[in-house]
């Protein structure tokens, strides 16, 4: 096991009902202005909205509304948030929504205080010193930005997708309810699980060191994925699936996972996040394309960390069953395991391997994923 540091700031309240402590928590921070971010009108239309807003007035907390923020959010976006916080100037902000909502938030959270375009802080021609305060309501577990001190973020002028990490955008507090995940869609469930799985086998399957430990907490991740996702497509008013499936998307990407591995790289996202700064796909959706088509083509780099995951995961015995099992399982759960699916043709692969030669850049991968690697990876998931 490696040497490692593990450092969390986030609180992290969950359960029924914690959206009812808001107001109070910010309160506790000092906040007295904040910039409420959302995505969909949804949160109006179910009472979310009033909710919070009322929580926040009885602490004589004032706000601000960025709405409208969409699936792979956008840089344009970000900008407008950041100058609306400036010119408002919020104290702190707060994400209710799903991981882009929460991405764009911390995004505008680091912006405010860069003294240039946000952008230089994803290209890294500037680091994020500072931040305002973020804090989280959310309304669909996938991403673990809840947990964790990076964001994504798609530059719609030049088909970019890059992403941040500092401690400074760390969510001070994050409020995890499974009850508000109950009008989650079918697709974007599937997609959601797509996306916590990828979290999850990244450092599994690319660390030259993973210890056994580490190794069990992913498994365990994966299983409960499964199985709660197969529990919540039979009943979506199971409150207990719900929430173990957003605890343990949470817990696939708060650092708990790979701390003590060293030598990981995130290849599979890497890849994806090509696929939806091109076509605008949903990044779950592009992940479970992506990640059989690797694993096929990486299996061979770390055999028995596949044979093991066949084995704990599918209980199958060779590394092929299993990596199969993962593709079956895709399609039986409805989500998409083929670039035709997204919409993309054998045509497309020479622009995305050139998009994806500046995301393996930001990623430290690019001598392992030339273009003709990428284009080899891909034409597996024709």
């Amino acid at each position: 096991m490696e040497n490692f540091t593990f450092f969390n700031p986030t609180r992290i309240e969950f359960g029924a009902d914690k959206e009812q402590l808001i107001g109070q928590h910010l309160a506790r921070h000092g906040v007295r202005k904040v910039l409420l971010c959302y995505g969909s009108e949804r949160i109006k239309r179910d009472g979310l909205f009033a909710v919070v807003t009322q929580r926040l007035a009885e602490q004589g907390i004032a706000f601000v509304e960025l709405g409208g923020i969409v699936s792979n959010p956008l840089l344009s976006t970000v900008r407008e948030g950041i100058a609306l916080a400036r010119a408002q100037q919020v104290d702190a902000i707060l994400s209710v929504g799903g991981g882009s909502v929460l991405d764009s938030v911390k995004a505008i959270a680091a912006g405010v205080a860069h003294a240039g375009d946000v952008w230089e802080l994803f290209t890294g021609q500037a680091r994020i010193e500072s931040a305002l305060p973020v804090f989280a309501i959310l309304t669909l577990a996938a991403t673990g930005s809840e947990m964790n001190c990076s964001a994504v973020v798609t530059n719609d002028e030049t088909q970019e997708k890059f992403f941040i990490t500092a401690p400074a955008i760390f969510p001070r507090l994050s409020i995890v309810n499974p009850r508000l995940m109950r009008s989650v869609s079918r697709e974007y469930l599937v997609y959601s699980a797509a996306d916590v799985i990828a979290h999850s086998i990244e450092a599994y399957f690319t660390a030259t060191v993973h210890p056994r430990l580490q190794s069990r907490l992913v498994e365990a991740v994966i299983n409960t994925i499964i199985e709660t996702t197969e529990t919540l497509l039979a009943n979506p008013a199971d409150d207990d699936a719900r929430g173990e499936f957003a605890w343990a998307a949470t817990l696939a990407l708060n650092g708990l996972t790979f701390s003590g591995c060293a030598g990981f790289g995130y290849p599979n996202h890497a890849i994806e996040h090509s696929l939806s700064a091109l076509f605008n796909v949903p990044h779950g959706a592009g992940l479970s394309v992506v990640m059989p088509a690797w694993m096929k083509w990486y299996q061979d780099r770390n055999p028995a960390q596949f044979e093991r995951f066949a084995r704990q995961v599918f209980g199958l015995a060779s590394a092929g069953e299993g990596i199969a099992a993962l593709e079956a399982w895709f399609d039986k759960i409805g989500t998409p395991t083929r670039l035709a699916q997204l919409g993309i043709r054998e045509s497309d692969l020479p622009t995305i391997a050139d998009n994806v030669r500046l995301s393996v850049e930001r990623f430290g991968i690019a001598e392992q994923y030339p273009p003709d690697v990428v284009t080899d990876i891909l034409r597996r998931a024709l």
